[in-house]
């Protein structure tokens, strides 16, 4: 997730935040809840949504046991002692979806998801502990993985489940375009591609709200990723697309919910920003591929903090990402070693 400094045209709605374990009422009906994660990212915004004589809650958090504590002591305060019925998840990653399964269980609540981001939760999760394929370990060696590096990736596969709960059997299906009934208000269901299959953004016409998820930060982009499922996508073109939807659906002047950092205003601003920063990345890539460059190569060209063991994988996704962008384009052409690794040249 590429940092950028804060840009002079968001207007940050409030200034203050929550305190860990406090679900504080920003708006008539919404309450914001801060959770923590344990990365230099370290919280997620999640939501709580009054929904008449019940309470509907947008995203989760980890599953670590902190996180559900945090959750015990904010069900155990929310005024009128209304219960929870429906658990809204935003996208599959785990601090969206962690706590999900969990809540759900303990609430007898019922899941919204995307299909695609519901069916590919419940593979992954199914993943954990088992070992890591063979297309997965091509997959990095083609990226310059060295062997050690592949190691790491080897050992740490199938981790995903054990930072979310299993999710129940059944949920109801979010689609773009869709409204829900949230209390007095009407949302509407805006899907988003490109940082996960089919993320469900939330907006409000009348309280002028966008629950946007991980689809518009106010300082960071969104990781968007290749992975070895599907070594051949294009998900930056996916993101484009969707960037350039939001601009045309919403006002400049929505509020916007984030998921990571805080309420803002000046939607489109950022999203031309965030259009901008990846066209920059593109550009600077076009010259560096001059020369016949690995994935591993182009870091500097897309990162300005240190890519480390710890943010490897995601900074190998978000490479090919770009380099499968230009080889989409017809603009850059790849050969493969007798090493099995990708050599990205510009045509």
């Amino acid at each position: 997730m590429p940092m950028s400094e804060p840009s002079p045209s968001i207007r940050y709605e409030f200034g203050f935040r929550p305190q860990p374990g406090e679900a504080m009422e920003i708006l008539p009906g919404i309450r914001w809840l801060h959770l923590p994660l344990p990365f230099v990212l370290n919280h997620i915004n999640t939501w709580v949504l009054d929904d008449d004589d019940e309470y509907l809650l947008v995203d989760t958090g980890f599953y670590t046991g902190v996180t559900r504590d945090i959750w015990k002591e904010v069900l155990a305060g929310l005024p009128g002692g209304k219960p929870v019925t429906r658990v809204l998840v935003t996208h599959l990653h785990p601090d969206h979806v962690g706590c999900a399964g969990w809540l759900c269980e303990r609430l007898d609540a019922e899941l919204l998801m995307t299909r695609e981001e519901y069916l590919l939760c419940r593979i992954l999760v199914a993943d954990t502990g088992q070992p890591a394929p063979e297309e997965g370990k091509r997959f990095y060696r083609a990226a310059g993985f060295s062997e050690r590096q592949l190691s790491r990736y080897t050992k740490h596969f199938g981790s995903f489940g054990q930072v979310v709960s299993d999710l129940p059997q059944a949920y109801f299906r979010l689609h773009d375009g869709m409204e829900l009934d949230i209390g007095t208000n009407r949302w509407r269901v805006i899907i988003g591609n490109g940082h996960s299959l089919e993320h469900a953004c939330l907006y409000c016409e009348e309280l002028n709200v966008l629950i946007s998820g991980d689809q518009v930060l106010p300082t960071i982009s969104s990781n968007v990723g290749v992975w070895p499922t599907e070594p051949g996508a294009s998900p930056l073109a996916d993101w484009f697309a969707s960037l350039r939807h939001l601009m045309q659906v919403l006002p400049d002047d929505v509020l916007v919910l984030p998921s990571h950092g805080k309420p803002f205003r000046g939607v489109k601003h950022r999203l031309n920003e965030l259009i901008a920063e990846h066209e920059d990345c593109l550009e600077k890539l076009r010259e560096l591929c001059r020369e016949p460059r690995r994935a591993v190569d182009i870091f500097p060209v897309l990162f300005k903090g240190e890519v480390n063991e710890d943010n490897l994988i995601m900074a190998v996704s978000e490479a090919i990402a770009h380099l499968n962008y230009l080889l989409h384009e017809g603009e850059i052409s790849v050969d493969t070693n007798g090493d099995g690794v990708h050599w990205y040249r510009i045509q």
